[in-house]
């Protein structure tokens, strides 16, 4: 077998020219559509239109030109098969022995702001992906290519041995129905998200491949870093590394949950991560205050974990970072004076988000995706906030005006940590945090026994409802003068009069903030 006829339409045309024109010295007839064949005529390139193979013109805007017996059959047809061979040669069809395609740009059509859904639909390519899923099917005859970066290796092949490699089409046709669903996966998710079914009755997503990493969770699993096609760019997906190390997949999942919890501020505020939860949160009046608290929250659980900030980081800030090991650093922005004092860290990882307190551009975010054993589940992300309209007070005594600040913030930095999950707050910092319990008692505990003597006077948030009265009871006796709750248990009454025995102010807001 041979290359004697290839096939050419392509949109994205990165590499197509000098391609095409080994495609032609090596003897390789070329057959093209609209576009591509007047781009390859005016190279100086031969070029059989694809009316002359069809017998029939281009109609309807180009919506159909290559859709035609006479390119599927060329495409489909089984060479050693007798009687698909007899059947060509009567209806004197001849063979396609080469594809290369690539799809209309409906992914950077339906990620401008302002795209209009006629301009999403024409740019639905149908040729494209049938010629392609053809070529792909018939891979054993033909080889089919579709992304640019395969030209060097296809035309190598094809200059030493006048074919490629069986090894090389079956690769291509893997990577082509790889492509070929992620198309779809965004049309249809773009069509879905048009009339308003979030939750259809098949759900695909699709992600593009950012990095290889080394290893997953432990050095035993294998990873990769995958971005969705149309995230925000105030992700981690979308950041900037200006320093350090790659990033691990601990690195990526830990930063993520950094972002999310900084992004619930609109004052200068500092999260630094362990292992998925906040070790502490601080807000000030600069960056340098609130990175302070941050600090001061936990200053050995910081040690080796990761900081993020929503505000650019100066040298004076980036001069208290340094003093101890830090993983990754993540801000909008660093000063050029920053930069040098925090790369004097040969592995310091340093991101950089711009647009981290700008709302998400896309609604990528909308639904999680938790695989489970032979399934999934999917769900939106907890993206609710508090409202003052919201707030019941429960108790005889109202809070103060302090009261309430501390309980909003500790009320914002709950959410984000594993359930059960209780954080205790003042001044504008986290002073104690209980995660991922089997009990809220001993959430609570947790968090009281990491304040020590500043649980006095400070505010206690829990993320669900206390089923006893025993967390206000703790809380009481380390001094705790405020909880924010969501109430609704059968058994909120006990723990209200509790409250009231103590001279406990309490606030229900209604809302759960489970995190597993």
């Amino acid at each position: 077998m041979s290359v004697k006829k290839a096939l050419i339409s392509v949109s994205d045309k990165t590499g197509l020219i000098p391609f095409a024109r080994r495609l032609a010295a090596a003897g390789v007839e070329i057959i093209s559509t609209g576009g591509t064949a007047s781009l390859l005529k005016e190279a100086g390139i031969p070029v059989v239109g694809i009316s002359e193979v069809t017998g029939f013109p281009e109609i309807l805007d180009g919506r159909v030109k290559t859709l035609h017996p006479n390119i599927h059959s060329g495409l489909l047809a089984v060479r050693d098969n007798e009687a698909h061979q007899k059947q060509l040669k009567e209806l004197e069809i001849e063979t396609i022995d080469l594809v290369v395609v690539n799809l209309y740009p409906f992914k950077q059509t339906i990620a401008k702001p302002d795209v209009t859904f006629e301009e999403a639909i024409e740019n639905i390519d149908i040729g494209g992906p049938t010629m392609l899923r053809s070529a792909a099917k018939n891979h054993a005859f033909v080889t089919v290519v579709v992304d640019a970066a395969d030209y060097e290796q296809v035309m190598e092949e094809i200059e030493a041995n006048q074919d490629t490699a069986l090894e090389t089409r079956r690769r291509l046709a893997a990577k082509v129905f790889r492509h070929t669903a992620a198309y779809d996966s965004l049309i249809s998710r773009y069509l879905s998200e048009q009339v308003g079914e979030l939750l259809p009755e098949s759900y695909t997503v699709t992600y593009e491949k950012a990095q290889d990493l080394r290893y997953g969770e432990n050095p035993h699993q294998r990873a990769a870093f995958y971005r969705a096609p149309l995230a925000g760019t105030a992700s981690i997906a979308y950041a900037d590394q200006l320093h350090g190390k790659e990033l691990s997949y601990n690195n990526i999942n830990d930063a993520d949950a950094a972002l999310a919890i900084v992004r619930e501020f609109d004052q200068p505020a500092v999260v630094a991560i362990k292992h998925s939860n906040p070790c502490g949160v601080g807000i000030g009046a600069d960056i340098r205050e609130a990175y302070q608290k941050a600090y001061e929250a936990d200053p050995v659980s910081i040690f080796g974990g990761i900081v993020a900030a929503n505000r650019t980081i100066d040298r004076e800030t980036a001069l208290a970072m340094k003093e101890i090991f830090l993983e990754i650093i993540l801000a909008p922005d660093f000063t050029e004076e920053a930069l040098a004092v925090l790369m004097e860290k040969k592995n310091l990882r340093l991101l950089r988000i711009p647009t981290l307190n700008q709302p998400e551009q896309k609604a990528d975010n909308l639904f999680r995706v938790a695989p489970v054993a032979g399934g999934a589940l999917v769900q939106d992300y907890d993206q609710k906030q508090l409202e003052d309209d919201e707030i019941r007070v429960v108790t005889d005594r109202q809070p103060t005006a302090e009261e309430l600040a501390q309980l909003k913030f500790a009320w914002k930095v709950v959410k984000h940590v594993k359930s059960n999950a209780i954080v205790l707050a003042k001044g504008n910092m986290t002073i104690g945090v209980g995660a991922g319990q089997m009990n809220r008692v001993g959430a609570a505990k947790i968090a009281i026994e990491q304040a020590k003597e500043l649980a006095t006077g400070s505010v206690l948030a829990s993320d669900a409802f206390f089923p006893m009265s025993d967390t206000v009871e703790a809380a009481a006796q380390a001094g705790v003068t405020a909880i924010i709750q969501p109430g609704g248990s059968v058994r909120d009454q006990e723990s209200i009069d509790a409250c009231n025995r103590f001279g406990i102010t309490m606030i229900f807001t209604g809302t759960r903030h489970f995190k597993h």
